[in-house]
């Protein structure tokens, strides 16, 4: 680490910063030492830094599902910000299982990682509101509560406004997609159909319990199932489509495509997410989109903070988002 500092015309201590990733340095002085790291072919021993600091370099990220298109993007976005940043992601799937999000608490407990990145599906299905004294943790997604930091888009705004963009062009019966019916009740739910329903309130349009569809799996197949079901027992489609995923907004303009329905000539479709097939579906798709790079910057740094020092008070931090028209709703 000495022969590093000198090549890089820094500190010891600044080489230690750059490679435990928890301290600020300018990104100049950080290419620099990893520059002289690279010419010294020097690679730090992440078990001895770990016995004598405590910490393993490590941080987990749980998402509920991984066989998604938006968990993929996340999942990249967080891996290439620790990288930046000097961390490695261990990456997890919970489900709603709490037995998985102990583990894992476990796991932060015994110093197996750092600190944890969670994305419960509801507060009642998470342990954070179960466990007493809780590792350095950070939520992301929709889960109302104040125990603990949190950074995401703010939901109940973001699909008030879509729902608002659909009645300006013209739509009355606007129906949703992924509603919390039944026995899938998602935190994500809630919140989006919070705001769809202020916006028909603010509009005039009296709330139709029919144009709330239930999903029982979010994902292009079972959107377009429910679609389906939706359309053979009320044999007429609504004026527009809000999924609350782009994934389930693929499988709605495939039932519509099916059933002869012209989107957006005859029904408008706005999905939520911005993932990468989203320009290139047919018609593109309207969409709320938000920077998941910007997401993971915000909980990693948040993070890194709460590792510092657990005495912080838990914070919210509000993700901007942004209503993207594309053809699909034009």
């Amino acid at each position: 680490m000495r022969d590093v500092a000198e090549r890089a015309g820094v500190s010891p201590k600044t080489v230690s910063n750059v490679i435990n990733g928890v301290v600020f340095v300018r990104p100049e002085t950080r290419e620099r030492v990893e520059a002289a790291m690279a010419e010294l072919d020097y690679v730090p021993n992440l078990s001895a830094r770990g016995l004598r600091n405590g910490r393993s370099g490590v941080l987990a990220l749980a998402l509920p599902h991984l066989a998604t298109q938006y968990s993929a993007e996340t999942m990249g976005a967080f891996v290439e910000v620790a990288h930046e940043r000097g961390w490695a992601i261990q990456i997890e799937q919970t489900g709603a299982e709490p037995e998985r999000e102990l583990e894992l608490l476990s796991r932060a407990r015994a110093h197996l990682v750092d600190g944890l990145i969670l994305n419960p599906v509801t507060l009642e299905d998470s342990v954070i509101a179960k466990v007493d004294a809780l590792p350095p943790l950070v939520l992301i997604g929709e889960v109302e509560q104040s125990l603990v930091d949190q950074v995401g888009v703010d939901s109940v705004a973001s699909a008030h406004e879509m729902t608002q963009h659909l009645i300006e062009r013209g739509c009355r019966r606007i129906a949703v997609v992924g509603s919390p019916v039944g026995g899938f009740q998602t935190a994500t739910a809630r919140s989006r159909v919070t705001g769809y329903r202020q916006a028909l309130r603010e509009a005039g349009i009296p709330l139709d319990e029919s144009l709330e569809i239930g999903c029982a799996e979010w994902t292009s197949a079972g959107a377009a199932s429910a679609m389906a079901a939706y359309l053979d027992a009320e044999n007429r489609a609504p004026d527009a489509v809000f999924c609350f995923t782009d994934t389930m907004a693929f499988g709605v303009l495939g039932v519509l495509w099916e059933r002869g329905y012209r989107v957006p000539d005859d029904v408008r479709v706005a999905g939520f997410d911005d993932t990468t097939d989203s320009p290139h579906a047919v018609p593109a798709l309207t969409t709320v989109g938000f920077d998941r790079h910007e997401l993971a910057r915000l909980a990693i740094e948040r993070l890194e903070r709460r590792i510092a020092d657990q005495r912080l008070a838990p914070e919210r931090v509000g993700l901007p988002y942004r209503i993207i028209e594309r053809a699909s709703t034009r």
